[in-house]
């Protein structure tokens, strides 16, 4: 997304969808679709804040099982909106995945501000090593298991997450955004709408020009157990200053989540 204007009606949304789709990463995961920590019916629910007065709300949610191109896929869904009194902004995001593989075969976004607007649409070809988008953009995939931006988020889920871990990783699509570096900075309980959990807060140093003018850096709270839910997600970009989202309600996680304190 690019900030056209210096206003928060048009930062709430581009923090709220960077918050959420932000992040890119390499290393194809072992694990097997019974074994993720997040399978079709989940649902979580978020509240956004940028700046006093300008509010945000949004949803990650999971569909499927269905077929692409011959394979079984799930499909993600990242749903943003930003509002300051009766101006309105929404990000939307899609991501089909293959979750043998945890790979991605499709991304697609609509970014709706005040005056500004951005779409993608991109199929990514693993077996053919490219992948090429409505608008003609086009390039060779570095990772068999390629990864868009939402997508990684859940993928993320899936890591072990061990203290002080550091890797720099490279899944995402598009080569020029490769590596992020993924870095465990911590353990610490915290409090959202969704109750009060102990959480491992993972730090992640990403390129997006677009979105960060440069490196930008996404900080992500997840419960400490098997759901792997998201707890809280803070992002620092240029002229917009911070922004935070967090989970006010979950449903259809797969596994007890221990992590709960109340």
């Amino acid at each position: 997304m690019t900030l056209l204007l210096p206003l928060p009606r048009s930062i709430v949304a581009t923090h709220l969808a960077t918050l959420a789709l932000c992040v890119c990463t390499a290393g194809a995961s072992a694990q097997s679709p019974a074994d993720l920590p997040f399978a079709p019916g989940e649902k979580f629910e978020y509240s956004g804040r940028v700046h006093v007065g300008v509010s945000g709300r949004g949803t990650l949610r999971v569909d499927g099982p269905s077929q692409l191109r011959g394979t079984t896929v799930w499909t993600l869904h990242s749903d943003m909106e930003g509002k300051l009194g009766f101006l309105k902004a929404s990000d939307r995001a899609v991501s089909w995945i293959d979750p043998e593989r945890m790979s991605a075969l499709r991304y697609t976004a609509r970014e709706r501000h005040l005056l500004a607007k951005h779409d993608d649409d991109v199929s990514i070809f693993a077996s053919e090593k490219r992948w090429a988008a409505e608008d003609g953009g086009a390039g060779p995939l570095v990772s068999d298991a390629p990864l868009d931006e939402l997508s990684f988020l859940y993928f993320l889920r899936t890591l072990p997450l061990a203290d002080e871990a550091e890797e720099p990783v490279a899944r995402h699509f598009d080569a020029a955004r490769n590596p992020t570096v993924v870095r465990v900075v911590g353990r610490e309980e915290i409090e959202v709408g969704a109750g009060r959990f102990r959480a491992v807060i993972v730090e992640m140093r990403v390129r997006d020009a677009r979105r960060y003018k440069g490196e930008g850096v996404i900080r992500i709270h997840l419960s400490d157990d098997a759901c792997r839910l998201i707890l809280r997600l803070e992002s620092t970009m240029p002229d917009a200053g911070k922004a935070t989202l967090a989970l006010t309600s979950y449903e259809g996680v797969r596994s007890t989540c221990a992590a709960k304190l109340n």
